[in-house]
């Protein structure tokens, strides 16, 4: 279940913040979502359903086969980095 310390302690975690009645709002929304999937879940046989990656059956689209192609070195890599570290390309921290 959703609350609203969860939404904050979420949202401080991606570093976002917002008024009460934006939690509020929110947390409502939430509390939409999850009577709607109570509801779906008391369908018959709803557990023997697969489910569906997309909503549409497209015919003509086809995925590529995997090939194995030449990759780069860690030189050649490296040589475009702004900011390199053993052997690594370093990144500005972004989580707290």
């Amino acid at each position: 279940m959703v609350t609203k310390e969860k939404l904050k302690d979420y949202a401080a975690k991606l570093m976002f913040d917002m008024d009460d009645a934006g939690y509020d709002r929110t947390l409502e929304e939430f509390e939409t979502v999850e009577k709607h999937m109570a509801l779906i879940n008391e369908i018959e046989g709803i557990d023997c359903v697969e489910p569906m990656t997309f909503p549409y059956v497209i015919y003509h689209a086809t995925l590529r086969e995997d090939e194995a192609k030449e990759c780069l070195t860690n030189e050649e890599v490296l040589a475009n980095s702004k900011d390199v570290k053993a052997n690594q390309v370093k990144v500005p921290k972004v989580v707290g």
